[in-house]
């Protein structure tokens, strides 16, 4: 049985009956049955879930469920409340969204549906517990010379950037692309005794072989056709700073030579050149490849590596990295918010669900990326997820969570509802959520759903739905 708490108030005994042998498998159910009774529960018994029919009394003109709303959202304003209300009772269900519910259902209830919205709503109750406690370890999360991180793996990288800095060892850099290899190379080097040196970074896989050399090294005048002139390579210019190799996975075997020459004796000599240039130089090197496997096939120099991994530094996957997440995506809306003036104030429920289970196969750079063009798609004052052009929380976070905690027991019978009334009734508030989420824009609500404009008329034709229901008054004609 889970630890969730959950809530029921309606007047009808029998109805909570039915809810609390229903829900009895996936939450800790309490009832209540008045606003007193309600009320006292909410603060004797911290339940996290609250389903509140809005006419206790039958009335829909009676007012009591708000009452009971916005009691209970003072008394915990994390609290995630679905509201019952009457089919033809939109209007109110509307209010009580704006008023901090967050979701509704309409009857007749079908059971395994609200169970659905129930362990969505338990979902998102523990990714604001998870939020809540990153703000409050804030203290130790901060920014390292560039570097924005909280996670356990990022704090220990930043100690280790610390001892190895002020000695001259090479230090090799490894991890998926994204996931800040030149900011860590950079963070070295800024805390140096070379601070006040060059930082020269380059590619290695990015110029072609034929040019890379003298990229690298350096030509005489005349060592190849059109050197019409002797020009130092990326070694000189970092004399006595660092060099950074990025990529240094993708150097070819002649010049995997000359590198482990330079690191053996700090020497190297131009193309073309016959005099050698010694050079006071520090090589960070990082790369997204697993050099171990090139050793074996000997697509890397066994010598090299050795020379170039005196020390290690890991760095791990976004996706590994889950408490960086939020900090990251918060870093990077203030930062866009102020280089394209806009106002964008967070990211909604929806947004905060798919940051946190996306598998960010591009890592931070990727993050970065997506938080600066929902910042400039924005329709409104929270980023939603198709503003950074990506998924919506699919049903699969939500078996995730249930699986988390715990499976349910045997399934329960919805009053004889057909699977015909079944679906109907999932697509009846798929639509009028989808509707709701975008204040009646149909175009909007087509796109998150998957169809096409002429698609939702026709359902929204069939399910009676009027677009103009969703809209703000200022906006009806």
């Amino acid at each position: 049985m889970t630890t969730t708490t959950l809530l029921l108030v309606d007047d009808e005994e029998a109805i909570l009956k039915q809810f609390q042998w229903a829900f009895k498998n996936d939450f800790k159910v309490i009832t209540a049955q008045t606003a007193e009774e309600a009320i006292g529960a909410l603060k004797t018994k911290s339940p996290e879930l609250m389903i509140l029919d809005l006419s206790l009394t039958g009335d829909p003109a009676n007012l009591e469920g708000f009452r009971i709303l916005e009691s209970a959202l003072q008394i915990d304003p994390a609290l995630k409340v679905i509201v019952i209300t009457g089919h033809d009772d939109k209007e109110n269900a509307l209010t009580a969204i704006e008023r901090g519910a967050l979701d509704f259902y309409t009857k007749p209830v079908a059971i395994d549906e609200l169970r659905t919205i129930l362990r969505r709503a338990s979902y998102i109750r523990s990714l604001e517990s998870e939020i809540s406690r990153l703000k409050k370890k804030g203290h130790r999360g901060r920014e390292f010379e560039g570097i924005i991180a909280t996670s356990e793996a990022m704090l220990e990288i930043f100690e280790t950037v610390k001892k190895v800095a002020p000695t001259d060892v090479s230090v090799l850099i490894t991890g998926e692309s994204g996931t800040g290899k030149e900011l860590i190379a950079r963070a070295i080097h800024k805390i140096s005794p070379r601070q006040n040196k060059a930082f020269i970074p380059i590619n290695c896989g990015a110029i072609p072989e034929n040019l890379l050399e003298s990229e690298l090294f350096g030509h005489e005048k005349g060592s190849f056709t059109g050197a019409h002139a002797s020009r130092p390579g990326k070694f000189e210019v970092a004399d006595g700073g660092t060099l950074f190799l990025d990529e240094i996975g993708e150097l070819p075997p002649s010049l995997q030579v000359k590198i482990l020459r330079f690191l053996q004796d700090q020497v190297i000599e131009r193309v073309g050149g016959r005099e050698p240039i010694q050079l006071d130089v520090r090589i960070i090197a990082a790369t997204n490849r697993d050099l171990a496997s090139m050793l074996e096939d000997r697509s890397f120099r066994e010598d090299l590596y050795y020379r170039i991994n005196t020390i290690s530094i890991p760095l791990p996957p976004l996706q590994q990295r889950h408490d960086d997440i939020l900090l990251l995506s918060t870093h990077f809306l203030h930062h866009y918010n102020r280089e394209y003036s806009r106002n964008v104030r967070g990211f909604s429920q929806a947004a905060l669900e798919t940051l946190y289970n996306y598998s960010w196969p591009g890592n931070v750079r990727e993050l970065e990326n997506r938080v600066k063009r929902g910042v400039i798609m924005s329709r409104g004052k929270m980023i939603q997820p198709p503003d950074m052009d990506l998924p919506s929380p699919a049903e699969g976070a939500e078996e995730r969570f249930a699986g988390a905690e715990g499976k349910a027991g045997a399934s329960v019978p919805t009053a004889g509802i057909t699977l015909k009334e079944a679906r109907e009734g999932m697509e009846n508030r798929l639509l009028n959520n989808a509707l709701l989420r975008h204040s009646g824009n149909v175009s909007a609500a087509a796109q998150e759903l998957g169809v096409s404009r002429p698609t939702l008329h026709d359902l929204m034709k069939k399910h009676q739905i009027d677009p103009e229901d969703f809209r703000a008054p200022k906006n009806k004609k």
